[in-house]
């Protein structure tokens, strides 16, 4: 391959800086997006929303389109949960996150401020080349069985198309060791900091897929220099429709906030 590749820091040696609104992620701005894994009620998005950006959460993340392993799981309330994401932005203030596994639902998706991409649609390329002709961020999550140099070339599918804000997540990969929903690599930070100047981020809910993980983890990653967290909150974990399991109340959420910043002050 000839062409230098847009992920690289040959094509560009300086860190790409994301902006979404006010909040910058990359190049030493760190941001935590929190939020429920899927949208459920008015109610509970909205007091989902008010309580992480009283802990300091920069942006809101709930899925609205949600992708499951069994087809008879809770698949989201679509296009009901995108407006509903609008009006706890509409409380809040907060820019919205959100994942889309179509195409042909980003018509839905223009007043989201960031498209994620999730793991299972990593390679899905004809929604990678949809994207990079929008003119908003997208949050790349690795797949589960994917490899460093497969989430690059995913990514450069978006650059290349012309869309340079992209944001890579780390979100655990599959292992032999049953123990958690998947392994945490946190070697990928600093091996992703080598290979590309895109910010990343990391997902220490779905990774461990156990709520008293999620602040070990979340607090290794940013102690290994990561440009940020995706931390999933439900105000009642025990009777959510989707991942309550991996899922911090707002208290837990937190207290984990007060932890984040000790760390990220030492590794400064």
């Amino acid at each position: 391959m000839s062409e230098t590749l847009r992920y690289s820091r040959e094509y560009h040696p300086g860190d790409t800086v994301v902006e979404v609104g006010n909040v910058k992620i990359g190049k030493g701005h760190f941001a935590v997006i929190a939020g429920p894994c899927s949208v459920e009620t008015e109610e509970q998005i909205v007091a989902v929303a008010k309580a992480v950006k009283a802990s300091g959460a920069d942006m809101l993340r709930g899925g609205a389109f949600k992708p499951r392993t069994s087809p008879y799981d809770f698949q989201g309330l679509k296009g009901e949960g995108l407006r509903l994401l609008e009006i706890a932005k509409a409380e809040t203030g907060l820019p919205l996150v959100s994942e889309c596994v179509s195409a042909a639902d980003l018509p839905l998706f223009e007043n989201v401020d960031v498209i994620q991409i999730g793991a299972r649609s990593m390679q899905n390329y004809e929604l990678l080349k949809a994207v990079a002709q929008l003119d908003k961020p997208v949050l790349l999550k690795r797949g589960v069985v994917n490899t460093l140099e497969e989430l690059l070339m995913s990514a450069e599918y978006i650059l290349a198309g012309g869309n340079e804000n992209v944001i890579l997540c780390e979100r655990g990969i599959r292992t032999f060791d049953g123990h958690t929903r998947s392994t945490l690599d946190l070697e990928a930070v600093t091996v992703l900091r080598e290979l590309t100047r895109l910010p990343v981020i990391v997902d220490p809910s779905h990774a461990t897929g156990i709520a008293k993980l999620v602040p070990p983890m979340a607090m290794a990653a940013t102690a290994s220099g990561c440009d940020g967290l995706i931390i999933e909150v439900h105000n009642d974990p025990a009777h959510a429709l989707c991942d309550g399991a991996q899922s911090l109340t707002p208290e837990e959420f937190d207290g984990l906030m007060r932890r984040v910043e000790k760390i990220r002050k030492i590794v400064e």
